[in-house]
């Protein structure tokens, strides 16, 4: 059976931005460390680290 499987967690490259996926809100959301927000740099054009070596795809082996 193959299982597509969305990431849950994504951080900028260029800023260090941090983004958790919140099932609750159906989206993305700012992780929160020690009560802190990692906004990263709010004008950044954000270069998320989820590229061609990502793979969405879970294969379990069995037919």
């Amino acid at each position: 059976m193959v299982e597509i499987v969305p990431p849950t967690e994504r951080s900028c490259e260029r800023c260090d931005r941090e983004d958790v996926w919140d099932d609750e809100q159906g989206k993305w959301v700012i992780r929160t460390e020690d009560g802190e927000r990692l906004v990263g740099d709010r004008h950044c054009i954000h270069e998320w680290n989820i590229n061609g070596r990502y793979s969405p795809v879970r294969d379990d082996g069995e037919a």
